[in-house]
């Protein structure tokens, strides 16, 4: 899994640097109304891709460390954060950060769940490197309730992109976080209508791929995000 992340993420990394520009004012001002960073934090961003979740939070805190596998992301980032001299982008895996326990203030991950076989790995990484009463901030695309629109859903994402894993329910992620001891402090939705040609495009799906993951995909396909805010206790 970790091998077709990477090929599918660096095959594509200039689609998805473009997106995350056209996006970034929009994220930006959604991170920060939730987040309310007070501006003195060290950030993490686990699974940075380009560094989106980095980028929304740069301002607003002292500083950003942006972890990602894929090179060619990383390098996607480094170049827009040419002026934007508190952000540091550095190559590593979500599920063994290499940073010492407590680190930072603010960790977060940005749609990166659902493309690990492990994603119980990734929320103990983000518990481990914040401090005692640090915050964790997770956003991904979350499972309908129902176990069949879910396994649906999956087969859908898995044709379009092969670095796809599984997405989790609400209730699932709920107990992951209490599972690492986090204590929600907020948690909204929000549902993002996804276009299906240029949602294809993105994952670089193409030819027979692309035929499979037209015919199971969701009609008037409209994906739910789930955003968390918790501390650490």
């Amino acid at each position: 899994m970790q091998d077709a992340t990477q090929e599918r993420f660096a095959r594509t990394a200039d689609r998805i640097a473009a997106l995350q520009d056209a996006r970034a004012a929009e994220l930006e001002a959604k991170v920060v109304r939730f987040a309310a960073p007070s501006g003195e934090e060290r950030a993490l961003d686990s699974g940075s891709g380009a560094g989106a979740l980095a980028f929304a939070l740069a301002r607003h805190v002292r500083e950003v460390v942006a972890v990602d596998l894929v090179p060619e992301l990383l390098e996607q980032g480094r170049r827009r954060a040419q002026s934007t001299p508190n952000i540091e982008f550095v190559e590593g895996d979500a599920t063994q950060l290499p940073f010492e326990p407590a680190s930072f203030d603010l960790s977060g991950s940005l749609r990166t769940l659902h493309h690990v076989p492990r994603p119980e790995l990734v929320v103990a990484e983000l518990v481990r490197v914040t401090r005692p009463g640090g915050r964790v901030l997770v956003i991904d695309q979350i499972a309908p309730v129902d176990p069949v629109a879910a396994h649906e859903l999956n087969a859908f994402e898995s044709a379009r992109d092969p670095s796809h894993s599984r997405l989790l329910a609400d209730i699932d992620l709920r107990h992951l976080f209490e599972a690492n001891g986090l204590v929600l402090l907020a948690n909204r939705h929000e549902r993002e209508p996804r276009e299906l040609g240029p949602y294809l495009d993105l994952a670089g799906c193409e030819g027979e791929a692309r035929e499979r993951a037209e015919s199971l995909a969701p009609p008037s396909y409209t994906a739910e995000l789930g955003w968390y805010l918790l501390a650490r206790r």
